[in-house]
Parts: structure tokens; C-alpha cells; sequence
């Protein structure tokens, strides 16, 4: 299926630290912790009273994680003849006879660090392909001082009559996608920089073994992928930009010859195909308002004059994913109600269709990639919200059948539940008018919900739903009595296209006005109170949260933000920096429109920053970052901080508010999606809780006895 990229990320929408420096200028206190910009140590007792903290919130996070340590994973790939996962140390499998699984590929092995080793940083396995009969794997470990990943390519061996299970054959870099058309013929994409052009087919039958170039998209606004259909008969060259898209078609039975274009690329079209019988089905913005609809084309002349609607949605249904499983297509969508549901469309009778919605709880629903051994008639789901651990689905459209998967022996009764946490789907009225969909959890009752500590999430950009799996973290701020508020402000995905359209460009202050009511409104429901609420987002969710912190400070308490974008103005005015051109289309480009100049100067962060009382802030930025500029997260801080100390001295000393923190946490040797390493993550996760309990003015938990 096809892949958006962005400056904070690539996603498919179908499948849709040793330093510790800090200075102080009074009242406000700053803290870096990173290799650059010596500074020299000053003790502070608030940062003392973080660590400590610190240390008592790993200790939970850490029994939180092992409470839900054996979840079951979407990374297990059922082939033929082995059942292949990933594990701490690389790839294991293991034959359906056997109970203990074997290592077969060893991440050190594969990725050596050191001074001699070749690349620094922690490992981890990202993707694992494995042939049709299992003959080859293909993986790609990624290490966390660069986004660009290393290919491995194995010949696997009988453990009944070899030592070696796995003999490495090849090691690519810099792949980012990849995929095998048969046993001998792997086709990847190669990442340059930030961006994917080019496809390559290695042929493990050629002596030379030589990659070949397949593909090339030399637009600079463009990503490319190669991904393979769901039975296993086509393999796609997708093609996409922030507005439109183009696809390309390989037979795998005839990996050799030249790609069969689908539709050339058009202004604003944007589709994804899928493989059924002797032609394509097609998810296109070719509906009403353009939002997505189905349709069905033949491979023989699969341009658009051919597509013929087979489903459209009505208006207050979303699309979210499709699946081709079997004679019926199977949609993910988002009702009305906010809750999630499938909508199945027979094939070759698209009026037989139905609805099945899933379970209540359920705010995050992904379908598992098949492996060469799945069974075809059935879609494997993985639902999930952020207080309640991913549960095994196995769907069966013919048969109408939603079963889930049953727990292991040994599983607690609690594990796989929601215990008692409360969901509720709201909506809050915009500025303008418009209704803005909030997903609340809370445990406390519902008379102490104006006590309780409010964590805000948010995001609204590229279209993207705000992230709803589930986490740890999240759940035991639950079970400490926070309510967390999941905001879909406009520029997300969550209502369709058009929510996106909405918040693009000139619009992005849209989103802002939508994260301002859903604070409002939630407190005037009597939903926490100002002092005791706080919002936390990464990337691109940090535009609007800055925005609001220079417009409406008093709303909250504190902010923690992650691989924060910040500088919008420059970014965007900066040609040279990576991505700039392609994210013009999501922010405008200041060079060349005074309109999105003045538009962007309006909400940018830094560029709007005033003398006041601001919440309390802890960024967190990472020294590999290509995506956002470091410089522009430190100037950020100081210049936050500089307006907080403008302000306090013009009260010459008079009564007022306590005085915010801002803290800058660089971790080193980690890019935008943060570091690999378990220990590391934790003590991200930890600072980040002692933050919000400190600038809060909340009790620390009592430990457990």
C-alpha cells in the first residue's frame, strides 16, 4: 500500500543522555542535558526533586511494562514452515513442532558497533520479509544515530542437518522498504537523505548478484515505496506526495519486465490499489467533497477512465484501511458515533455489504501483514486503546465472525482488559463553529473529576490520526488518577480528507482555535481546572501547542513536548533544509506567497513569543534529529525563558504566580523518533512524569508497600 512522508515520519495510511549541565537566570530554571554548548553547572534543587522523582517513576514504568510484557505482538510473521518474531537479541524461529524458538539471525552479529565495528548507537530490528518458501529472509536493523536502515539478506538452513541456521548473502544500506516477488527477486527502495526515489531488484539467481534500477521518481516532492499486495500476486511501486499519488504494477511472476503504470499522477488525485482476481480494487479521493471511495478496475486498462465506484461512505462515515480478503473488500471506518467498525463489500455483489462495529473500547485497529502461511479468507486484527493492551482479533468476512484470539495458560484474568477505566467520546464547538471530536479516559469518579490532573494529547498535521495504541505510560497514569484527554483538533485524519484540507497552509490556525475550545470546554465541564492540566505532544503537534502557550498561557500548567518543530517561519523560508520543499505543501511556502508568509508568522512558535507567564515547559530534542533543527528547539528555550525573566523583573517583586521551568532535555546519539534502547526510554518516560507531578504541585505517589 501506499506511504506518506513527512519532515516527522513516514506511515502508511493504508494498513491506513551521560551529560548533566544546566544554567539558571532566576526566576525561570534551564537545564540541558547534552553533548553541545558547554554550560556550567549550577546546583538547583528543583532538578534534584526531578531526579529523584525519577527514580521512583522508572520503577513503576518498569512494572508497568513487565505487567504487559507478553502481549501478544503484530511483528510474528507464520510461514510454511517456521513461526519467525523478533526478540531483544534479533530474529528467532522455530518450526510448529518445537516449543523454544532459535536464534537465527544475531543483531550483533549483523550490526557490530564500537570503534571497530562500523556504526555507534543501539540496534534494532525494524522490518523482516521472509520468501514464499521460505528459502530467504530479508530484515533491516536500524540503528538509533540514523534514520537510514541496513538490509540483510540471509539463505536460511535446515537446523536438522546444519550448525549455521542462517548464512548472510547480502547487506544493503540505506533501504527503507522492501519486499521479495518471489524466492530470488527482492525489490527495495533506497533512502537518500530523507527521501526515497529509486527502486532497485536484486536477483540472488545472477552470479554478480547486481542490483538493478527498476524505478526512479525525480520529483523532489515525492516518496516512493514498494509494497506487496495481500495475496502475494502483485508488488506495487507507490509513489505519493502530500497531494497526490501514482502507482506502478510488477506481475511477480514476471519480476523482469517493465512496471505497468495504473494512472499517471494528476493535481489532487491521490489512490491505493489492491489486487483481486483479474483486476485492481482502488482506494481514490474520487468521492464526494474528494474523500476516499472504492472502485474497480481491470488489469488489462487500470487508468482512470476505467474505475468504477463499487462503495462510497455516507458523509459522517470515515474511511480508515482496506483489505482485499477473499471475494469481499474489508474497510476500517469511523463511524459517527467516534467509534470504530468494518464494512465489508462482496466483490462481485457490492449492494450484499455490511457493517460490524467493534468493540467499544477499541481506538486503535491494525490489520497484521500475512505471512506466507496465513490463511487468505481471514484478516488478523490488533485492537487497542491507551488504556487497554492490544488483543488478537481473527476476522472472517465470509462467515461474519469477529472471534478473538484466546489468552495464553498463565495469562492474569486482568490482562487484555480495560479494568476500570471510564472511555467517553466527546465533541467540543470551535471558534467557527465546528465540531472537534475528544476521546476521554478517566478512573476517578466522575464527582472528583474537577481534582483530578488533566494530560492533554494532541497532534493535528499531514493528515494523521492522533496516536491511539496502547501504552504503558498511559496506564498507569490511569491508575494514579489522571484523566487523559485525546484531542483530534483539524489538520489530523481523524474525519476524512477534508479535516486535513482544513488546517493546511493558511488554515493551520484552525487547529490552533480547535485545541483552545477543547481546553475551554473540557474545564468548563468541570473536567480538571487550569493549575492542574497539562498537555503533552511531539513533531508537528508542538505548532499548535506553542501557539496556544503564546496566545492563552494560563490555560495550563505545563507542557512536554518531543523532537518539538517549533520554527516553522524558518524552516519553511530555508529551501536547503531537508524536506522543506516537500513540507511546503502542508504549510506553505513564505518564499514565494506573502499570504502563507503572513499566515505562518501569525502562529509560529518562536516567532511569537512575548513577555509573560508561561506553563512550565520540558522539551526533549535529540542530538541525530535531520528532521528538526536542534538549533531551533535550543533558540526556542532560551527565548522562552528570556520572556519569562522579562516579565518577573517588570513586576519588581511583586506578588504573583509561581514562576515557570523551562527545561531542555538534548539526549545524544538518538533522531526524531527517539532512542532505541529499553533503559533509555525509560528514563525519558520517567523525567517526563516527574516534570508533570512537580509542575503541577501533585503529592508524589505513595510506593508500594
Amino acid at each position: 500500500m501506499s506511504t506518506l512522508f513527512s519532515r516527522f515520519g513516514s506511515f502508511t495510511r493504508l494498513r491506513l543522555r551521560p551529560f548533566g549541565l544546566c544554567r539558571t537566570t532566576p526566576p525561570a530554571a534551564y537545564l540541558y542535558t547534552g553533548p553541545s554548548k558547554p554550560i556550567p553547572r549550577c546546583s538547583n534543587p528543583d532538578l534534584k526533586k526531578y531526579k529523584n522523582l525519577q527514580k521512583n517513576f522508572k520503577r513503576r514504568l518498569r512494572a508497568s511494562y513487565s505487567k504487559f510484557a507478553d502481549l501478544q505482538d503484530e511483528s510474528v510473521i507464520c510461514g510454511r514452515d517456521y513461526v519467525y518474531s523478533v526478540g531483544c537479541e534479533g530474529i528467532y524461529r522455530r518450526d510448529w513442532r518445537q516449543k523454544e524458538a532459535e536464534l537465527l539471525l544475531d543483531l550483533e552479529q549483523c550490526c557490530p558497533g564500537g570503534e571497530d565495528g562500523g556504526e555507534r548507537g543501539e540496534w534494532a530490528v525494524q522490518r523482516v520479509r521472509v520468501s514464499p518458501s521460505e528459502r530467504h529472509l530479508a530484515a533491516t536493523m536500524k540503528s538509533s544515530y540514523r534514520e537510514q536502515a541496513r538490509c540483510v539478506v540471509v539463505k536460511q538452513a535446515d537446523a536438522a542437518t546444519q550448525k549455521d541456521l542462517s548464512k548472510i548473502l547480502f547487506t544493503l544500506h540505506n533501504v527503507f522498504s522492501f519486499e521479495w516477488a518471489n524466492d530470488e527477486y527482492l525489490f527495495y527502495t533506497t533512502q537518500e537523505g530523507l527521501r526515497c526515489s529509486r527502486v532497485f531488484r536484486l536477483d540472488l539467481n545472477s552470479p554478480a548478484a547486481i542490483p538493478r534500477p527498476v524505478f526512479e521518481d525525480t520529483q523532489p516532492d515525492v516518496f516512493v515505496e514498494v509494497a506487496l499486495s495481500r495475496d502475494r500476486r502483485i508488488l506495487t511501486i507507490n509513489s505519493s506526495s502530500k497531494t497526490d499519488s501514482e502507482v506502478w504494477l510488477i506481475n511477480v511472476t514476471t519480476p523482469t519486465l517493465e512496471p505497468l503504470l495504473v494512472q499517471r499522477r494528476l493535481p489532487g488525485l491521490m489512490y491505493h490499489v489492491e489486487h483481486w482476481r483479474d483486476g485492481l480494487v482502488i482506494l481514490a479521493n474520487t468521492g464526494p467533497g474528494q474523500e476516499y471511495q472504492v472502485l474497480k478496475a481491470p488489469l488489462s486498462g487500470p487508468s482512470l477512465g476505467s474505475w468504477v465506484p463499487v462503495y462510497t461512505p455516507c458523509p459522517e462515515v470515515t474511511l480508515k484501511d482496506m483489505e482485499v480478503v477473499g471475494e469481499h473488500c474489508v474497510l476500517t471506518t469511523r463511524e459517527a458515533s467516534g467509534g470504530l467498525a468494518l464494512t465489508v463489500v462482496p466483490l462481485a455483489s457490492p449492494l450484499g455489504g455490511f457493517s460490524l462495529p467493534l468493540p467499544l473500547w477499541a481506538c486503535s485497529c491494525e490489520s497484521r501483514i500475512p505471512g506466507p502461511a496465513d490463511p487468505r479468507h481471514a484478516l488478523q486484527l490488533l485492537l487497542s486503546s491507551p488504556a487497554h493492551p492490544q488483543e488478537h482479533f481473527s476476522f472472517q468476512p465470509m462467515d461474519r465472525l469477529l472471534l478473538s484470539r484466546p489468552e495464553r495458560e498463565g495469562t492474569p484474568p486482568e490482562r487484555g482488559r480495560g479494568g476500570e477505566h471510564v472511555i467517553k467520546r466527546l465533541e467540543v464547538q470551535s471558534q467557527d463553529g465546528t465540531r472537534v471530536p475528544v476521546t476521554l479516559f478517566h478512573s476517578v469518579a466522575a464527582g472528583c473529576l474537577q481534582r483530578a490532573p488533566l494530560l492533554l494529547h494532541v497532534y493535528g498535521a499531514y493528515g494523521r490520526d492522533l496516536n491511539m495504541h496502547f501504552s504503558p505510560e498511559s496506564r498507569l497514569l490511569l491508575d494514579l488518577g489522571w484523566v487523559l484527554a485525546y484531542c483530534h483538533i483539524r489538520g489530523g485524519g481523524e474525519l476524512g480528507l477534508s479535516w486535513h484540507r482544513q488546517a493546511r497552509m493558511e488554515g493551520k490556525r484552525a487547529g490552533v482555535e480547535d485545541l483552545r475550545a477543547c481546553l475551554l470546554q473540557l474545564h468548563a465541564r468541570g473536567i480538571s481546572s487550569p493549575s492542574r492540566s497539562a498537555i503533552n505532544a511531539s513533531s508537528a503537534g508542538a505548532v499548535p501547542v506553542g501557539a496556544l502557550c503564546n496566545t492563552d498561557p494560563h490555560l495550563v500548567r505545563a507542557v512536554t513536548l518531543q523532537a518539538p518543530f517549533v520554527d516553522v517561519l524558518g524552516t519553511m523560508m530555508d529551501g536547503s533544509r531537508p524536506l522543506t520543499v516537500e513540507e511546503r505543501e502542508e504549510w506553505g511556502d513564505p518564499t514565494a506567497d506573502p499570504q502563507h508568509r503572513l499566515a505562518i508568522a501569525s502562529y509560529c512558535p518562536l516567532h511569537n513569543i512575548t513577555p509573560q507567564c508561561y506553563p512550565s515547559m520540558l522539551l526533549t530534542a535529540y542530538s541525530e534529529d535531520g528532521r528538526v533543527s536542534l538549533d531551533g528547539v535550543v533558540q526556542y528555550a532560551e527565548r522562552v525563558q528570556q520572556a519569562v525573566h522579562t516579565h518577573f523583573t517588570a513586576l519588581h517583586g511583586a506578588e504573583c504566580e509561581r514562576a515557570p521551568r523551562v527545561v531542555l532535555n538534548v539526549q545524544p546519539g538518538a533522531d526524531h523518533f527517539g532512542p532505541n534502547h529499553f533503559d533509555l526510554v525509560m528514563e525519558e518516560s520517567a523525567l517526563q512524569m516527574a516534570f508533570l507531578y512537580t509542575e503541577l504541585g501533585l503529592d508524589s505517589p505513595r510506593r508500594r508497600s
